[in-house]
């Protein structure tokens, strides 16, 4: 199945730079991303990924286990909902994707507290599986568990939906300590004020054509 999410897209992400999309609903930005880390297809075009040893892969046409390993360490993508088994405490939630890369699972745990804390999340949740939790503090294993293998480029979509004054400011910190240290972000934002304190470059998006005329009729 086709479907006409998002068309004529053209951008560029570098490390140590945080390239936001912007635009109207329905523009095609969460789809951009989708097709950055596969989950969605591109039925045209090229999406070029270059590796930590320079070779250039065009992601459109890399093979599923090309984009499983890249996955591991290369491409961290945080989107707006939560999906966890339900009885995994959260700490084990964070530290699961630095054990499925062959981590040791107590040095994962503890880089997992470590995160915890950066974060604001409270010790007394550690162990309590983050189904039970509030849509803000399950917003904040999400991040977490994205960010805690430090990947060359990191998705985020939306990360601050759902938290609350004092815990955004903590991820607004965090995301500025990632950008800092060499990690290329591409970040889609609704608020003005986050892409201004955040965003190096800005990339806007416009519905496609299809969606106008439907929009029109």
């Amino acid at each position: 199945m086709t479907i006409p999410s998002a068309s004529h897209v053209n951008l560029n992400v570098y490390a140590n730079r945080l390239t936001a999309l912007v635009g109207p609903t329905g523009a095609g930005k969460s789809s951009v991303l989708k097709g950055i880390y596969r989950t969605y297809l591109p039925s045209t075009g090229r999406i070029l990924f270059r590796k930590q040893d320079d070779e250039v892969i065009d992601l459109v046409q890399a093979s599923d286990y090309q984009m499983l390993e890249l996955r591991k360490q290369d491409i961290g993508f945080v989107t707006q909902f939560l999906h966890c088994l339900p009885r995994q405490s959260a700490i084990d939630v964070v530290a699961g994707p630095l054990i499925a890369n062959g981590n040791n699972h107590n040095e994962a745990r503890t880089a997992a507290k470590q995160i915890l804390e950066k974060l604001a999340v409270p010790s007394h949740l550690w162990h309590v599986p983050p189904a039970t939790f509030s849509g803000g503090e399950k917003q904040r294993i999400n991040l977490a568990r994205g960010l805690i293998t430090r990947p060359r480029l990191l998705l985020l979509d939306e990360p601050t939906a759902s938290l609350d004054p004092v815990t955004t400011e903590l991820v607004i910190t965090y995301i500025k300590e990632l950008k800092e240290s060499g990690i290329a972000i591409l970040a889609i934002f609704h608020h003005e004020e986050l892409v201004r304190r955040l965003a190096d470059d800005v990339v806007k998006l416009t519905p496609p054509i299809a969606e106008i005329d439907k929009i029109k009729e």
